[in-house]
C-alpha cells in the first residue's frame, strides 16, 4: 500500500476516534449554574424542578400570566442556559402567553448524564407535567436551532396546537457532515435528531422561521423540511437574517404575533 495513502487512512481513523470520544464537547456548550443561583427578571415567573429519576432533575422557568391564552414550551439551542435564553420569553409573554423554558441535562441547574434517548424522555416528562395544568390545544411547542429536534420529536408524539421551528436543521447528521465531510459521521454520531423523520408525524400545523443568510444552518434545510408536507408546514423567510439574530428583525416579531393570534 502506498505510504501516503496509509498515513491518510491512519489520520482519518485517529480523527474519527477523537470525534466520537469528544463529540459532546463540540455539540453542547452549556453554562452551569449552582443550585443556589437566583434568577431575576422583571416579569412574573417561578422556578421549576422536574424530578425525573434519582440524580436527574430538569430545571425550568415558568413566566406566567393571570389569564393566559396558551403556553409556549420553548426548547433552546446548544449553548448557555435558561438564564440567558429567558430574555426571549418576552417575545411571547407580550401576547398574553405563558412561557416555560427548560434546560437539558448538564445545562444550568439540570443534572443527569446525557443521551439522545434520555433527553427525549426528559422533555416528554416535562410535557406530561404541563398537561396537568393546561389543555393540550393551548400548548405550542417552540424549538430553536438544536432545540428544533426536541420540539419536532415532542410534537410528533403528542398533539399540541402548533409547532414552531426557529432556524431548524433537516437532520443533525447533515449539519455535522457539512463541517466534517471527510469523516463517516453517520456511524460516529450519538445524536441524530431526525427532524426530517419526526415532522412527517406531526399532526398540527408547523411554522418554520429561517434567516436567508444563515451560514450555520442554511435555509435550504427548512426549504426541504417544508417540502415534506407543504400543506401543513409554512416556511417564513426572514430576509437578511442570520442564525442568531432573527429577533432583531421586525418581521420576526410580526410573524410571531400573527401566529399567536390564532
Amino acid at each position: 500500500m502506498n505510504t501516503t495513502l496509509l498515513y491518510i487512512i491512519l489520520a482519518l481513523v485517529i480523527l474519527s476516534v477523537l470525534a466520537y470520544l469528544f463529540q459532546e464537547r463540540f455539540i453542547f456548550k452549556p453554562e452551569k449554574l449552582h443550585r443556589e443561583f437566583r434568577f431575576q427578571y422583571d416579569i412574573p415567573f417561578r422556578e421549576l424542578f422536574f424530578d425525573i429519576a434519582p440524580g436527574v432533575s430538569i430545571n425550568g422557568l415558568h413566566f406566567y400570566r393571570e389569564s393566559p391564552k396558551g403556553l409556549i414550551l420553548y426548547f433552546h439551542g446548544n449553548t448557555r442556559s435558561i438564564k440567558g435564553w429567558a430574555k426571549y420569553a418576552t417575545d411571547f409573554y407580550r401576547y398574553d402567553y405563558d412561557v416555560v423554558l427548560v434546560d437539558y441535562r448538564g445545562f444550568g441547574k439540570s443534572t443527569g448524564k446525557r443521551s439522545e434517548h434520555e433527553m427525549f424522555a426528559d422533555m416528554q416528562f416535562v410535557y406530561d407535567e404541563l398537561l396537568k395544568q393546561y389543555p393540550e390545544h393551548h400548548i405550542l411547542v417552540y424549538g430553536r436551532s438544536l432545540g428544533s429536534g426536541f420540539a419536532s420529536k415532542i410534537a410528533s408524539d403528542n398533539k399540541p396546537r402548533y409547532l414552531i421551528l426557529d432556524a431548524p436543521f433537516y437532520n443533525f447528521t447533515r449539519v455535522v457532515k457539512r463541517f466534517l465531510p471527510f469523516l463517516p459521521v453517520r456511524f460516529l454520531l450519538m445524536y441524530r435528531l431526525r427532524t426530517d423523520k419526526w415532522i412527517r408525524r406531526v399532526n398540527c400545523h408547523t411554522y418554520i422561521l429561517h434567516g436567508t443568510k444563515d451560514r450555520l444552518i442554511p435555509i435550504r434545510h427548512s426549504i426541504e423540511l417544508q417540502q415534506i408536507n407543504p400543506h401543513k408546514i409554512t416556511l417564513i423567510r426572514i430576509h437578511g437574517g442570520g442564525h442568531n439574530n432573527l429577533p432583531t428583525f421586525p418581521e420576526y416579531h410580526n410573524f410571531v404575533r400573527d401566529i399567536l393570534k390564532y
